[in-house]
């Protein structure tokens, strides 16, 4: 299996845990936590910045020393409501208890501080289409680049129809130079309904060095470290996608594939 394909380690628990090292870059992490009612996870933030992502269910959440409450309302994210996050700061801790059965993302990149902990959504956070016919897709935008509340972190969720493309046509952002293109490592967190179907992702550069297609499960993680990234899921299913992505600047920048060019 290819090294930018992660399957979860299983079904309770901490079912996905990417770091930096790990992935063989520098700035983005990503954990999943899937909690029956009463499981507690806790952590610090040590250097980094997190965006807790309440993908389902619901839990109580303390972080830099605040009781935030019970964050959390869908039971699926194919409901495609606005989801309820979280931003805490480096040098802080956090705890979250579920009170229901739930899916928890903790969505990191290293960042300087100095901004306060604060809730993200649901409230301001609109669904919104992005593309036209079997590239259309939905996007909840949780901490894009007009959010003042990361240093470092983008975060996005997507929901891709049966049938349709998406992150189309093919673009890549692995390059420093602003305002042409940006260098953004990105996770794809990946679910599928019904849970049993499949999608597709290709992961490519211009010249090949890079040619991964992969067979996606309900789910499963995605690494991009440079190149284009497009994916697509078959007539029958749908695909939702949760995107974190950080670099050296807190901006999306990309360049189209040669071959796509003209669609955009």
């Amino acid at each position: 299996m290819t090294r930018l394909l992660r399957r979860p380690f299983g079904r309770h628990g901490e079912i996905h845990r990417i770091t930096p090292a790990d992935a063989g870059w520098r700035h983005v992490g990503f954990q999943l936590h899937a909690l029956r009612p009463g499981d507690r996870v806790a952590a610090a933030t040590g250097t980094t910045e997190v965006i807790l992502v309440m993908v389902e269910g619901k839990a109580a959440v303390h972080a830099s020393g605040q009781d935030w409450g019970v964050l959390g309302d869908r039971a699926s994210v194919f409901e495609r409501s606005a989801p309820h996050c979280l931003y805490v700061p480096p040098g802080a801790d956090w705890t979250a208890q579920a009170t229901t059965d739930c899916l928890i993302a903790v969505c990191a990149a290293p960042a300087a501080g100095g901004r306060p902990a604060r809730r993200l959504g649901p409230e301001g956070i609109v669904l919104t289409q992005r593309g036209e016919g079997n590239n259309a897709r939905w996007i909840n935008n949780i901490a894009m680049e007009d959010s003042d509340a990361c240093d470092s972190l983008l975060v996005t969720e997507v929901f891709t129809p049966a049938g349709h493309w998406s992150s189309y046509p093919s673009h890549r952002h692995d390059e420093d130079d602003f305002p042409r293109v940006t260098y953004l490592e990105e996770t794809y967190y990946h679910r599928i309904d019904p849970p049993d179907g499949w999608a597709v992702q290709r992961v490519y550069t211009d010249d090949g060095s890079l040619d991964e297609v992969m067979a996606l499960r309900d789910h499963d993680v995605v690494l991009v470290p440079r190149g284009h990234h497009p994916c697509t899921v078959p007539p029958g299913f749908q695909l939702y996608y949760l995107n974190v992505m950080a670099g050296p600047r807190r901006n999306w920048r990309f360049v189209p594939a040669p071959e796509v060019a003209r669609l955009f």
